[in-house]
């Protein structure tokens, strides 16, 4: 349990990841991908007659218990797997988010960010809900999300996959570097 409770080192997520693509691959020729579960989702729940849900997403059940699995493993790491240390993060960084008048990191992000009260303030709206809609926006106009992209496309030589993980890496990069201090100055 001792292992579990701990920070593991920054390697070990990449290498687990890493295994998740050929094992997909061997397990059924199935797709490693988050964002896909939303169409699924959708063609299970909505009866209408819209021509994108119209396919056999029963094939693609496994994704169901994947999302599943996340949401638990996210609850089980809450309640019985949390860390009572404070998160450490690099000193440049702290003094960078202070300095930007961030200085609440209560959990794995900063709560004058992202939190029921900032979300009615014109930063946190356009953190929250503007943010989320264009990566929601992004992520369908680019025909998967960063994970399915960057992970399982780029595994595969999909060139579409490294133009799409070049556009969010360079996306990314203008974000913090011109965006988010505007947007942190409101």
């Amino acid at each position: 349990m001792n292992v579990l409770t701990h920070p593991w080192p920054w390697w070990a997520a990449g290498v687990l990841i890493g295994l998740i693509v050929p094992a997909l691959l061997l397990l059924g020729n199935k797709k490693f991908g988050i964002s896909s579960n939303l169409r699924h989702i959708c063609a299970a729940c909505l009866p209408a007659k819209i021509s994108f849900f119209q396919y056999d997403w029963k094939k693609e059940i496994w994704n169901f218990f994947f999302v599943g699995g996340i949401f638990l493993g996210a609850i089980i790491a809450t309640i019985w797997l949390k860390n009572p240390d404070p998160m450490q993060i690099h000193p440049d960084l702290a003094r960078d988010l202070a300095a930007n008048g961030i200085t609440h990191l209560d959990g794995l992000v900063p709560s004058d960010l992202f939190s029921w009260s900032s979300l009615f303030t014109l930063r946190g709206f356009i953190l929250m809900v503007v943010g989320g809609f264009l990566v929601g926006f992004g992520t369908r106009y680019a025909g998967g999300c960063t994970s399915g992209h960057a992970i399982m496309g780029l595994s595969n030589l999909q060139i579409p996959s490294l133009i799409a993980t070049i556009s969010f890496m360079v996306g990314g990069f203008l974000m913090t570097q011109l965006l988010l201090p505007f947007i942190l100055s409101l």
